[in-house]
């Protein structure tokens, strides 16, 4: 097994970092811990989200902890290639709701030199791998999965039961529409 020094590890420069998991799992609070370090060492950053996640804000990233960063929405993934100019840094939040063209994106601004740090939710509420997230585990060269606590149990939670009976793949909403849900849990109630 190859255990890699803290000194130049892949996370400083031309890299892809993953954040993912279920539902209230602290994906995008840790993706704002990673933005603030980034500000601290006053390098630029760029964060981007889905034009289509307005569920607390239209132009921030906001956590479920209320933690915000300016952001700017887009369409598709090949926008945020004209967008990045100078910036080192780049945040992608929700990045399941992108096509398959966020890899590219990615492996671009990496081979770049800039550092990528990706948040997105792994499964859809059917439990199975959600969207472009599967695509780019397979390419980050650091991948973090966070976990929340099953509701129904108190065990580690890393799926997103969807509460209501709507069987849109994408529909946002919040702890009255999901729970998070362990294994055992989720399987009983699905």
């Amino acid at each position: 097994m190859f255990l890699e020094s803290q000194i130049n590890h892949p996370m400083q420069k031309g890299s892809i970092e993953v954040i993912c998991g279920s539902m209230f799992s602290g994906k995008t609070e840790e993706l704002l811990r990673r933005l603030k370090r980034a500000e601290f060492a006053k390098l630029k950053i760029s964060v981007f989200k889905p034009h289509v996640d307005v569920r607390y804000d239209n132009k921030k990233v906001v956590s479920h902890d209320s933690n915000t960063i300016v952001s700017t929405p887009v369409n598709s993934a090949s926008e945020i290639l004209d967008l990045v100019n100078d910036s080192v840094v780049i945040a992608i939040d929700e990045a399941q709701f992108f096509n398959s063209d966020l890899v590219g994106v990615c492996s671009t601004l990496a081979n770049e030199g800039k550092r990528v740090i990706i948040a997105g939710l792994d499964m859809d509420f059917l439990g199975k791998p959600f969207g472009v997230i599967p695509q780019l585990l397979a390419v980050a060269e650091h991948v973090t999965k966070v976990h929340a606590i099953c509701i129904d149990c108190g065990s580690i939670a890393n799926h997103s039961f969807r509460l209501t009976k709507n069987k849109e793949l994408v529909r946002l909403g919040e702890k009255d529409e999901y729970k998070p849900l362990c294994r055992k849990c989720f399987s009983e109630n699905i």
